[in-house]
């Protein structure tokens, strides 16, 4: 009877062990954690299922429409490596955009309620455990000068912009083609890139 006891130790101690190992191997799942590069977030995270960005998306869409609609009338641009010609169409869109919107206004598409979602957002960046890597990002390159965008206005040129840190990225809405969010000092930007044109802006929203 005594071999029985050295037996069952043998098969219930590595039993043990391997389920130590699974439960330790086990992804958290937690909330702080960030999908892969290329991977989407989970489905109750996706930012466009916020009221207050489905109401941005919207403006967004809206603009892009019009949008589309001016870029019909302009002839089309053909490959051409000169800048004249490239810089030509980019005024030539920016100033019928303008003139499209020339009631624009800081709030047309950054709604209060757009703007209340970005700011909880960042907020919440900037206080979980990927804030110190998102000041970094920041705070990279020349410090800009106190600057003073106008909506509805070009992008002035030789000012630089700050990257946008991924993680934050991952939780604004995805944007369409041509347009982009750009920091500039403490400022969300919304920038049509082909037009280097000040959609919409938020005032003092990075920390």
């Amino acid at each position: 009877m005594r071999t029985n006891k050295p037996i069952a130790h043998h098969i219930l101690w590595p039993l043990l062990v391997t389920f130590l190992v699974m439960g330790m191997a086990r992804p958290s799942g937690g909330q702080d954690s960030i999908p892969a590069p290329g991977q989407s977030l989970p489905a109750k995270e996706h930012p466009e299922k916020i009221p207050g960005y489905k109401e941005f998306l919207k403006r967004v869409q809206a603009y892009m429409n019009m949008r589309k609609s001016i870029e019909s009338t302009l002839p089309a641009l053909k490959t051409t490596d000169q800048p004249e010609i490239i810089a030509g169409r980019q005024q030539a869109l920016a100033k019928k955009i303008r003139e499209s919107r020339s009631d624009a206004k800081s709030g047309d598409i950054f709604t209060e309620n757009a703007s209340k979602a970005f700011r909880h957002t960042i907020r919440e960046e900037f206080r979980g455990p990927h804030g110190k890597g998102a000041r970094t990002t920041i705070r990279q390159g020349e410090p800009l000068k106190e600057i003073h965008l106008q909506v509805n206005e070009p992008y002035p040129d030789g000012v630089s912009f700050t990257t946008v840190p991924p993680t934050l990225l991952l939780k604004f809405p995805k944007l369409p083609d041509h347009v982009a969010y750009r920091i500039v000092g403490h400022d969300l930007i919304l920038l049509d890139v082909d037009a280097n044109l000040v959609i919409d802006r938020i005032s003092d929203i990075i920390p």
